[in-house]
């Protein structure tokens, strides 16, 4: 039988890894021709996600040898998006670009319609979201050691924004209250926006948002940068610690960037479109939406990516829990 474009492409990935291709499994035929693969996006259009997955989708597109379209599935926390991708056939031509509110949504909904463990295969952790803790000038505390002290000193006075109950920026509010044994008040806004615009105005005195939203009012003086969430500094705030550099060495939260498909992906084809994933996180559209955005680009493949979401599944539920955030 003569061979597809895409078996001559998958089988040179998976030389390239040692690996030899395998017979394709009955009710799991590799993509054929020129079709397309749709990446599904579960948030809207202009979203850290949404403009990775357009940066990267080319290049992508180009190493697995099919186009790629792009296609956004917006609301309830990216469901109905998800729902889609773990719904498609087996065959590779869906795939999805997911965040980190994959293992939030199970704790904050009543009812998932998938198991976000069980229903989905990994195919790569891409990048991460750093978030900065910032305050309001106008804040006595100077850095994080002093707001600390000043919490414990008033238990409950102090106060931190995020974009919504049960938001990634929620609960890494929620982990710092936990790991550093202290109480302050949850102030949800509909969105990020609204939230930078109370940090700066001072309506709100504390808060976590991604790094590359507030450097520049960071670097202005209309907010002070107390501490990033990341194991390490960050490249657009280098001279700002992180939180376990600060004074809570157990703390370490981001936001990420993950794609993935529907369970029960042919092994062969995972590998391969891990290998075509690396090769368009190397291209330069790809590296300068990362760096744009204030990523930190992640190489976390098929082998190690199933942890991960475990991992991360585990502590979010926890911190979800501790929060009492629900959202029907």
């Amino acid at each position: 039988m003569k061979k597809s474009p895409f078996h001559r492409c998958l089988a040179a990935l998976l030389a390239g890894a040692g690996l030899a291709l395998a017979p394709w499994i009955a009710g799991a035929q590799p993509t054929a021709g020129d079709k397309p693969i749709r990446m599904v996006v579960p948030l809207a259009a202009g979203s850290t996600v949404d403009a990775v997955a357009r940066a990267i989708g080319p290049s992508f597109g180009k190493a697995t040898g099919h186009p790629v379209v792009v296609e956004n599935i917006v609301g309830a926390g990216g469901i109905p998006g998800t729902t889609q991708i773990v719904k498609s056939p087996k065959d590779g031509l869906t795939v999805g670009m997911i965040s980190s509110n994959h293992v939030i949504n199970p704790g904050i909904y009543k009812t998932v319609p998938y198991d976000s463990l069980k229903d989905i295969t990994p195919i790569a952790v891409i990048a991460t979201v750093p978030l900065v803790l910032v305050a309001h000038p106008s804040m006595p505390a100077k850095n994080v050691k002093e707001l600390i002290a000043l919490a414990k000193a008033k238990p409950g006075t102090l106060n931190y924004g995020s974009a919504g109950n049960g938001s990634t920026l929620h609960l890494a509010g929620e982990l710092l209250v936990s790991e550093a044994g202290i109480e302050m008040k949850h102030v949800p806004y509909r969105g990020t926006g609204p939230l930078i615009t109370d940090l700066i105005g001072g309506q709100v005195q504390l808060g976590f948002v991604s790094v590359s939203q507030v450097a520049p009012q960071v670097k202005a003086g209309a907010l002070r940068a107390l501490a990033v969430s990341t194991p390490t500094r960050s490249a657009a705030l280098p001279d700002v610690p992180t939180l376990a550099e600060a004074g809570v060495p157990r703390y370490s939260f981001d936001a990420w960037i993950a794609l993935i498909g529907p369970a029960g992906l042919p092994k062969n084809l995972v590998e391969a479109y891990s290998g075509a994933m690396k090769t368009a996180l190397a291209s330069p559209e790809a590296q300068n939406a990362i760096s744009g955005q204030g990523l930190m680009g992640l190489d976390t493949g098929p082998d190690a990516a199933p942890a991960f979401f475990q991992s991360e599944l585990a502590k979010h539920q926890k911190l979800v829990k501790q929060s009492g955030a629900t959202l029907d």
